[in-house]
């Protein structure tokens, strides 16, 4: 017993002394390697911009911001509203030519849509560039995913756009959640919409400073409200719609008597009309409410037209069209199943029809030979012979034989 009772004695110096080593060198176990969980840290924001792409270079590396007063200090109070998170700018050189690239960063992509239909001014025409583009002479704006970005040229050429589809291509797209649309859009009557006129707001400043109609303490966002505003292009002339959504329908109709009130005060209202009311035609002004929306037209267009476009806003309780960037899983796992369900049938239909086949054709043959249908009635059996012997033949069969 002495010498296993000395191997046995080594052997647990020897797991000590290993054990204690690794402690000492910080080393994880191959057990503690198996179950170690490997986080992957996400790239660094300002590896989202190339320091070189179609000829351009750029002049100094790229600067994460995350103070939207030191990227865009006129807007900041509207970046803030629609969630701003970090920036990133760059500017590239090529030639004699220089662009300076902002890259706007937001929690999700109601945010960044709305930033993009802030920035993106009426009347700037439309380019095919990410989810969404405008462009004003040599400056473009476009978003993706929960990224905006804002591009300025020194000089404008036709590979312009190109070029900035090579950036959008590397930027990263929203997912889940976070890649849903303000679904209040799908509030807006398509028809005689200018859908580069749209923009969303979430607050005082972002509905200010992108034309809102109304003065934003009317609007009361402190309640929780987020409005859309579009205009549209009537026969007798232009109309401007505004839709603000409420969390419930008690708010909706409570606010809907105090700006119809306000209009209804004309020039002595306080606080005093927008130049966007002050513009419009007195006759065509007009406001209503439909469950948790308000509803508000305002423009040149003519009463009738006006009321029609009015009445056009309605609200469904179970609607569920809010456009989405990607299929839902929802949906993936709804088909999945139809399609396990119509495979399942299209099987059985097939087992079916092959039986009901052969069975059929086979009685048929048999009914053609002269035989019945069925062939339960055929004694075509094999069987044995085991009928009782009588006592003689069990006596002859005992008897010795004659040579034995």
């Amino acid at each position: 017993m002495k010498p296993w009772m000395a191997i046995v004695a080594g052997v647990a110096v020897l797991s000590s002394s290993t054990a204690w080593t690794r402690a000492q060198n910080n080393q994880p176990t191959a057990a503690e390697k198996k179950s170690a969980t490997v986080i992957t840290l996400p790239p660094s924001p300002t590896a989202l911009l190339p320091d070189a792409f179609d000829g351009w270079v750029t002049a100094a590396p790229a600067k994460s911001i995350t103070d939207p007063e030191q990227v865009d200090p006129a807007n900041a109070a509207a970046l803030k509203e629609y969630g701003f998170s970090a920036a990133i700018v760059a500017n590239y050189k090529r030639e004699n030519e220089t662009l300076s690239l902002r890259l706007l960063r937001f929690n999700d992509a109601s945010g960044t849509y709305g930033a993009y239909s802030y920035l993106r001014q009426n009347g700037w025409p439309k380019a095919e560039i990410g989810s969404g583009a405008a462009s004003n002479k040599n400056r473009v704006v476009f978003w993706i995913g929960t990224t905006v970005v804002d591009a300025t040229f020194s000089q404008v050429g036709p590979m312009s756009a190109g070029e900035l589809r090579e950036i959008a291509r590397h930027l990263p797209k929203a997912t889940g959640n976070s890649a849903l649309l303000p679904p209040i859009l799908v509030d807006l009557p398509q028809s005689h919409l200018d859908p580069q006129t749209m923009h969303y707001a979430v607050g005082p400043a972002s509905y200010a400073g992108s034309g809102g109609v109304l003065p934003p303490s009317l609007v009361r966002f402190d309640m929780g409200a987020e409005t859309v505003t579009a205009n549209y292009s009537l026969t007798s002339g232009p109309a401007t719609l505004t839709i603000i959504d409420y969390p419930t329908p008690q708010l909706a109709h409570a606010q809907v008597d105090a700006i119809r009130a306000y209009l209804k005060a004309g020039s002595s209202a306080q606080p005093p009309w927008p130049k966007p009311l002050t513009d419009s035609d007195l006759a065509s002004l007009e406001v209503r409410d439909s469950g948790p929306l308000v509803a508000v037209v305002s423009g040149d267009a003519i009463p009738d037209e006006s009321h029609r476009l009015l009445e056009s806003v309605h609200y469904e309780a179970d609607m569920t069209a809010v456009p989405l960037p990607v299929e839902s899983e929802i949906a993936k796992t709804s088909k999945l199943l139809l399609g396990i369900t119509m495979l399942s049938l299209i099987g059985a239909g097939a087992a079916i029809f092959l039986g009901g086949l052969l069975g059929g054709g086979r009685a048929l043959y048999r009914v053609a030979t002269g035989k019945p249908a069925s062939s339960v009635f055929d004694m075509e059996f094999i069987h044995l012979d085991l009928r009782d012997r009588s006592a003689d033949e069990n006596q002859a069969m005992q008897k010795p034989h004659p040579k034995g």
